[in-house]
């Protein structure tokens, strides 16, 4: 099942002979329960792709289709809503809100949502994260590391369509590295998470079921490493 459709989508910045064009034309898709990387080099346009599929920046031309919705059809509030509950984001610099505890970190979205948490839901989460004894904790009481499981655990409480991970061990080290990676490949497996990851690290793609490679805003290489 298709739960992501890229069509034909483009994104230029500036007009006339300063305009950049930061994406080309660009279309795939990413099946249900799917672990897909995007590499490329900086400036390639990768993380523009990102903000696309997020929903936060939109595009020149084109259409992103999440779980049968052409998300740039929706007005702002109704995109704003759709990327709470079905987009998770996880960040190089996790983005948490320091005055907030663990737990209401995690829970934010639902709470912005006006919607309740599942406890079930919620203790799964926490229990495979490993963060039952942190939840009181704000994030300066965290390490980097324990700072990122609490962004995967905001990212999935909605139970979103995709989860989308910006370089998610950029700026971790390379135990932490392989940690969160670890966590992110069993909710991908586990829980049929479908997961997008934009990363610079051959190795971190290297682990993803498919390899999108993109230069100069174009997608330059589409392989299956695990059919």
């Amino acid at each position: 099942m298709t739960i992501v459709e890229v069509k034909k989508l483009s994104k230029i910045y500036g007009t006339g002979e300063t305009a950049v064009i930061a994406l080309d034309d660009v279309s795939f898709t990413v099946n249900k329960g799917e672990f897909v990387c995007i590499i490329g080099p900086s400036g390639s346009g990768k993380s523009t792709l990102l903000h696309m599929l997020g929903g936060v920046d939109r595009p020149t031309s084109g259409s992103v289709w999440i779980d049968q919705t052409d998300i740039y059809n929706l007005d702002e509030t109704q995109l704003a809503i759709f990327r709470r509950r079905q987009i998770g984001l996880i960040y190089q610099f996790y983005n948490l809100i320091p005055i907030l505890t663990v737990e209401e970190n995690v829970t934010l979205p639902m709470l912005l949502d006006e919607q309740q948490v599942d406890p079930a839901h919620f203790d799964r989460i926490i229990e495979v994260l490993g963060l039952d004894k942190r939840l009181s904790h704000l994030p300066n009481q965290l390490s980097g590391g324990q700072q990122q499981r609490v962004s995967i655990g905001r990212a999935l409480i909605s139970n979103p369509a995709i989860m989308l991970a910006d370089e998610p061990t950029g700026n971790l080290d390379s135990k932490n590295s392989e940690e969160i990676m670890e966590l992110l490949k069993l909710f991908n497996k586990m829980y049929k998470q479908t997961l997008i990851v934009i990363t610079h690290d051959e190795r971190i793609a290297l682990q993803a079921d498919r390899i999108i490679s993109i230069v100069d805003g174009k997608i330059a290489k589409d392989e299956v490493i695990r059919p």
